[in-house]
């Protein structure tokens, strides 16, 4: 790919080009590979959700390294002069088509709280799009049926929020210039009023919200520089020390890095070099004055000296008796036999054991031999 520089002509390898399909809108990316002559500025034909648009090449990418595996879909073609042309004819068109989607929806009921706001042909005049806004959801079925026999382009009815609607119509905003969504704005970030409080804005309505009824968009551009100011500056009615005494702060200004104090019935504006924590100080302070409480277990550097410690009562040790019996005997406990005691005593089982059954053998055969017959010569 090639690029045209001021130091001469250099060869790029990009494989992404940003595609923009209005003059403030968002990029969309689609794949390049196929196409090594095309440059920033160029028209393009692409394939979108809503069938094929125009647009115009805004910058050109690298691969993407974070995600390689990611699948874009690729530029059909250049446009040429007779795409060009056409989309401007089309164009010419819009107003006409919102003027009679106006009077076909007067006709039909549940309508009559809808705004539409643009109507908006392709290129090639085969879809047209109706913006409306509402608030509330509505069923479009039967105005996109009696818009389909008036017009040969496949409708589309899609509705829109309040920023958008501002968006489309422009204008001067409260500031007194051309208003940001409709001059740089490619997307809506999300507006709360914390943002207000944390600059000190009045959170009068008239003062907060823009031309479309919502928080003003301008409420971010400034939010993060407050929030990190005020992390080094103290919040109100906190008393700090200053160069003219001790006060209360009744004011924070973020970005002159400073405070209002209250001293002894006069204001005086105090930067943060010059701010004394007070609250913080009498706490070292008392902490300082109660000594430390880590020396008693080891070494200390905090200057406190140490109590002096208790000695402890000597212990007296008396002497052992000596007795003919063991330890075990004196306390009444059974001392354990030794391995030639314990093999003795158990021999002595297997003896007994033996008798036992030799008795009972002998008793049996006595019970079963017969008894003496009487001897008849007597």
């Amino acid at each position: 790919m090639t690029v045209h520089t001021e130091g001469g002509t250099q060869t790029v390898t990009h494989t992404l080009a940003g595609v923009r399909f209005f003059e403030i809108g968002k990029l969309y990316h689609f794949s390049c590979e196929h196409l090594p002559d095309l440059m920033v500025g160029d028209q393009v034909i692409v394939e979108t959700a809503r069938g094929r648009q125009l647009g115009q090449v805004m910058n050109l990418l690298p691969p993407d390294g974070d995600d390689p595996e990611r699948e874009y879909k690729p530029i059909l073609r250049t446009a040429t002069p007779t795409d060009l042309m056409s989309q401007q004819l089309w164009q010419a068109r819009e107003i006409e088509a919102l003027i009679t989607c106006r009077e076909k929806a007067a006709t039909l009921d549940g309508f009559g709280s809808a705004k539409f706001v643009a109507a908006q042909y392709n290129y090639d005049g085969s879809l047209l799009t109706f913006l409306f806004n509402a608030e509330e959801k509505l069923n479009t079925g039967k105005l996109r049926s009696t818009l389909q026999r008036s017009f040969k382009a496949k409708v589309d009815l899609r509705q829109i929020g309040p920023r958008d609607v501002a968006k489309i119509i422009g204008g001067m905003g409260a500031c007194g210039i051309p208003r940001c969504c409709s001059t740089f704005l490619t997307d809506f970030s999300p507006i709360s009023i914390k943002m207000a409080k944390a600059q000190g804005i009045s959170l009068n309505p008239s003062e907060i919200t823009g031309m479309c009824g919502r928080l003003r968009c301008c409420l971010i551009y400034e939010f993060e520089q407050y929030v990190e100011a005020r992390k080094h500056l103290p919040k109100r009615n906190k008393r700090i020390g200053t160069p003219h005494g001790e006060g209360k702060v009744i004011d924070v200004h973020p970005l002159q890095d400073a405070v209002t104090v209250y001293v002894e019935d006069k204001r005086h504006l105090v930067t943060r070099e010059e701010i004394i924590p007070l609250e913080e100080w009498e706490a070292l302070k008392a902490k300082a004055a109660a000594g430390c409480s880590k020396h008693e277990g080891g070494a200390c550097d905090c200057g406190t000296p140490r109590p002096p410690r208790e000695p402890k009562p000597a212990v007296v040790q008396q002497p052992a008796v000596k007795t003919d019996e063991s330890p075990t005997e004196a306390q009444g406990q059974k001392q354990p036999d030794t391995q030639e005691q314990q093999s003795k005593r158990s021999k002595g089982r297997r003896r007994r054991g033996g008798r036992s059954r030799r008795g009972r053998r002998t008793r049996g055969k006595d019970k079963n031999t017969p008894k003496d017959k009487p001897n008849t010569n007597e």
